[in-house]
């Protein structure tokens, strides 16, 4: 398979000379101009894929070097503030992450803990699909890579529980016997889990930095505590609308229960390592919860949980070293941090507000809310990354809401929801889906048809339960 598409990257450069050589808005300066030409290049590249993200990001941060946009006339001040966003600690919080999750995979415990919630759970096909949501959501917090979570640990097993009652992917008539039910149930409840912590997924350490820029403060709690309700109701609600719009064939499997326990019973008692990673996990989960109180963010707790892990022998540095999926996800989250940072830092996330808040300027902000909501939850359908999404629009429309009167925090927050939940769109709208998807359990069309209604069901459930309960805990 071929990494570069040349095609492609023709049609962007193209793109980016002739936004580089447009002049700049009188109201604009020229170095913003050309960092939006480098940055909406650089997403159109991710979205047509291009070339590898971390090839796109290192061509942007040598684009930004050599034009010197961020420090005209200083050579090596510009390098140092291109590479800036390494330093971010919002980088590393994201990227060791990452490390702690490969300790659930290595151990087991991850895999353990799915099948505790089958063996409690899963006597019906609903039930199974609690089951596998509750431990999605056990494993939330602490694997911030939904796909790791969601493909590495949850799929697995949910394949195997179909397989077992002959709903096999070679297979298309027995497909809606349970497989079909069970990969979207999955996958919708890996987005939802993935909205309700701050290290739920990738991207919303990213919606935090951006909202700094607005003087939100978001932390591990205060985002846990606005996610509680609406991620709970979507997480209740959710799989019995699927089940009451796209029932499964099978109804009761009481025969899952005793499957998970046998599965329990080959992995045989809980190892050391497993006891051990229990431990750094609730010592994560204390120092994200309490850690303000300590003095101590949650990029330092992260560092301390690794430490422990890797003191411990439950990971080795060699087992850091080899997680590609987080060096990757550091290079490429710091150069789009730091060209989205450096472009609010020129302005032009000011003048881009600006520009959007003259067309919807009459509306009052409780209207525009749900505008502003619906269009960055719908824009989705032309983007393949989450990530990309976050960084083209979440400071964007951001800086609308809060200049047409939004509460920042209520719409902060609501953003950084989004950043999950319209992954539920499109069959390559996150991480995880092109896993659950590839099963072939669900063809094109009911992917995309439950995921419009779904969607919309999500949305309903944020924009109404969430918003009330965000005003209740006095976020606004």
């Amino acid at each position: 398979m071929k990494e570069i598409n040349f095609k492609s990257i023709l049609a962007v450069l193209v793109m980016g000379l002739v936004l580089w050589f447009i002049p700049a808005p009188e109201t604009v300066k020229p170095e913003a101009w050309h960092l939006f030409a480098i940055f909406i290049c650089s997403i159109m590249g991710i979205i047509l894929k291009a070339a590898p993200m971390g090839t796109i990001c290192m061509a942007a941060v040598s684009l930004t070097a050599a034009t010197q946009i961020l420090a005209p006339g200083d050579a090596g001040k510009s390098i140092t503030l291109a590479l800036q966003g390494f330093g971010d600690k919002v980088i590393w919080l994201i990227g060791i992450s990452f490390f702690i999750a490969r300790g659930f995979i290595k151990t087991g415990l991850g895999r353990r803990i799915a099948f505790i919630f089958i063996k409690i759970f899963g006597k019906s096909t609903l039930g199974l699909a609690y089951g596998l949501g509750l431990a999605d959501l056990c494993l939330a917090p602490a694997i911030p890579s939904n796909t790791a979570r969601g493909g590495g640990i949850i799929f697995p097993i949910m394949k195997s529980m179909a397989v077992n009652f002959d709903s096999v992917p070679d297979k298309p008539e027995t497909h809606r016997k349970m497989g079909s039910f069970l990969t979207l149930s999955s996958y919708y409840m890996n987005l939802i889990t993935s909205s309700m912590f701050l290290t739920g997924t990738a991207s919303n350490p990213m919606c935090q930095k951006f909202a700094a820029g607005f003087g939100v403060d978001i932390t591990w709690m205060s985002w846990a505590a606005a996610a509680l309700v609406p991620g709970f109701a979507a997480f209740l609600i959710v799989p019995v609308v699927l089940y009451k719009l796209y029932p499964p064939e099978l109804k009761k499997t009481p025969d899952a229960p005793l499957i998970a326990k046998e599965k329990l019973k080959e992995m045989g008692p809980i190892s050391r390592n497993e006891k051990l990673m229990l431990v750094a996990f609730f010592i994560l989960l204390i120092l994200w919860i309490f850690g303000s109180k300590l003095h101590i963010d949650a990029a330092s707790a992260a560092f301390i949980g690794l430490t422990l892990l890797l003191l411990t022998s439950v990971l080795s540095w060699e087992d850091v070293k080899s997680e590609k999926g987080a060096w990757d996800t550091i290079v490429w989250f710091a150069v789009l941090v730091m060209m989205a940072g450096s472009l609010n830092e020129l302005g032009f996330i000011d003048w881009f507000s600006d520009l959007i808040k003259m067309k919807i300027g009459g509306l009052g902000w409780q209207t525009a809310f749900p505008v502003i909501i619906a269009l960055y939850f719908f824009s989705h359908y032309i983007f393949a990354s989450a990530t990309a999404h976050v960084a083209a629009m979440y400071a964007a429309l951001l800086g609308v809401g809060v200049s047409l009167g939004v509460p920042p925090m209520l719409l902060a927050m609501m953003l950084g929801f989004m950043g999950s939940v319209y992954g539920v769109l499109t069959h390559y709208g996150h991480g995880p889906a092109p896993v659950f998807f590839g099963s072939g359990y669900v063809d094109l069309k009911s992917w995309w048809l439950m995921g419009l209604q779904i969607g919309l069901v999500l949305l309903i459930i944020y924009l109404v339960i969430g918003s009330g309960w965000m005003k209740l805990i006095g976020y606004y």
